[in-house]
């Protein structure tokens, strides 16, 4: 099959993999190292960094044939779709290709199960260690990891790419059983202790070289006698849940996400809203769930990293452990809480203005210091482009108070709930 002919096949087969992001990796400079492709530059895949820098992924799959028959896989053994499958060359050459044209800026590479794991797990690794070694690729590589590979294999799979990652699909040990019958929960996890562990190896042993080498002598500097400790997976791993397949709650969603960001020290959990695919199950829903649903999940997963949240308080036990559509999960949160509210912006330590609804961790950064210097109003608030609709009715100011607007909380929802519309995934979390 000729290769245009399979890059159509198998970037379609790649694109339900949510868990592609270039977030975290070390800017490498080809022109420093005398390689090829940097991880730096302007942003055939699009994902975006902390900084808002669009960067472009060539995102395939090294093949959709399988030997699993995961329910909700458009490639599983039983599905009736076109196969095709690449070889490493091709993958290399077509990497390569792309990148010189200016394309992409990397590599997102996964693959169905082939023959086994560990077979599959070494064709890819084979991939990274071509571009890496053999045409001194720079660029940003993400692996998808098979959780049932050998260890060997996982450690030489991070000695190659940026970026790990490992699909835990369900939330629950159940909802895997029941339609992920060939993987196992604690065989995933098993994996992603074994990258965790070797990730914190290999910035552990980089530090304790940085360390040495601080240390001044008065004898003429000579060569190193060893080489630099060699970074495992710099931009940490990933992973991805579906959303709306089985019948996992929100709350149950979100208790797995925070013991895989505790546990594994996680760099990001991506949520993918289930979508009905050709030739599906009959096990499987008729129905996508509401694209709103995907949206607050990763809202409330970013009150979890970052401002402070838990479980228990994000989710709702009055509706099911489910998180409300209506409003975003820190607003749902202040409605119910009014006893928390006014905050005042002058004097509330840093926790209480990470609760404020319409304050994000900037704004919040802002406040503290415009407050050393003169007691905040509410024009030096509106200065900060901060949502004064949302923001006003939770806090106090020197010329603002709301007054009984909290002892109504029906009503001041009603107020605050946008109006019905189909809203972007993309929209960023961190201003609610």
């Amino acid at each position: 099959m000729e290769t245009i002919r399979k890059l159509a096949i198998l970037a379609d087969a790649a694109k339900y993999d949510a868990s592609c992001a270039s977030s975290g990796a070390g800017r490498r400079d080809s022109r420093a190292s005398g390689g090829i492709g940097s991880t730096d530059g302007p942003g055939i895949c699009h994902s975006y960094t902390p900084d808002g820098r669009c960067v472009s992924l060539l995102k395939i799959l090294l093949t959709n044939f399988c030997i699993y028959d995961c329910a909700y896989c458009v490639n599983r053994v039983s599905s009736n779709v076109q196969r095709a499958r690449f070889s490493v060359d091709e993958v290399v050459a077509l990497t390569m290709d792309f990148y010189k044209r200016n394309y992409i800026e990397g590599l997102f590479l996964s693959s169905g199960i082939i023959r086994n794991a560990d077979y599959t797990m070494e064709r890819m690794v084979e991939v990274a260690r071509v571009l890496r070694e053999e045409h001194r690729f720079a660029g940003y590589i993400h692996l998808k990891t098979i959780p049932e590979a050998s260890p060997e294999l996982l450690a030489a799979a991070g000695r190659y790419a940026d970026r790990l990652s490992i699909n835990i699909e369900l939330p629950t040990e159940a909802g895997l059983a029941s339609f992920a019958p060939e993987k196992s929960l604690p065989s995933i996890r098993g994996a992603m202790g074994e990258l965790r562990w070797r990730i914190e190896e290999a910035k552990e042993a980089r530090k304790g070289d940085a360390a040495a080498g601080t240390i001044a002598t008065p004898a003429p500097r000579v060569s190193r006698a060893r080489p630099r400790p060699p970074k495992f997976a710099p931009a940490g791993q990933s992973t991805q849940m579906i959303v709306g397949a089985d019948g996992a709650s929100d709350q149950q969603i979100l208790t797995a996400a925070d013991n895989l960001y505790g546990n594994y020290r996680m760099r990001r959990v991506y949520y993918s809203a289930f979508s009905p695919i050709p030739d599906a199950s009959r096990i499987l829903p008729l129905q996508a769930p509401p694209l709103a649903r995907e949206h607050r999940l990763y809202q409330a997963d970013w009150l979890l990293r970052f401002y402070g949240y838990g479980v228990e308080e994000i989710t709702d036990t009055t509706q099911g452990g489910m998180l409300d559509l209506d409003i975003d999960p820190k607003m749902a949160w202040a409605i119910r809480h009014p006893e928390r509210f006014p905050v005042d912006l002058n004097l509330a330590p840093k926790e209480l203005l990470l609760r404020v609804p319409g304050l994000g961790v900037r704004n919040v950064k802002r406040v503290l210091m415009a407050r050393r210097q003169v007691r905040l109003r509410v024009a030096d608030v509106a200065r900060l482009r901060a949502p004064m609709s949302k923001l006003l009715p939770f806090v106090q100011l020197a010329d603002h108070h709301p007054r009984k607007q909290l002892d109504d909380p029906a009503t001041l929802r009603a107020r605050l709930a946008p109006p019905p519309k189909q809203g972007s995934l993309f929209d960023s979390p961190a201003a609610h």
